[in-house]
């Protein structure tokens, strides 16, 4: 199984959409500052998981959402749970 994911940045607000096969272990990267681009940044909390057959699939939906660009609309779209 893959996994397209949003965390969003205590520190900061801000999100990061990722995907990953080890949804736990990469959430635990990012937490402990492991990972370049949320390094210094959390800690994060997991506010969308979606899981995938496929790698391909994951990536897809990944894509879509870095495509929203409005932090706003994500977030508006996870409440009224439309993804």
């Amino acid at each position: 199984m893959y996994y397209t994911y949003i965390t969003q940045s205590e520190s900061t607000g801000k999100l990061y959409i990722g995907q990953t096969s080890n949804l736990q272990a990469r959430i635990n990267k990012h937490d402990s500052d492991k990972n370049f681009s949320t390094k210094n940044k959390g800690p994060w909390n997991l506010l969308l998981s979606k899981e995938f057959e496929t790698r391909s699939e994951a990536i897809l939906f990944e894509k879509k959402l870095k495509d929203y660009k409005n932090i706003n609309f994500i977030i508006s779209k996870i409440n009224r749970n439309e993804f």
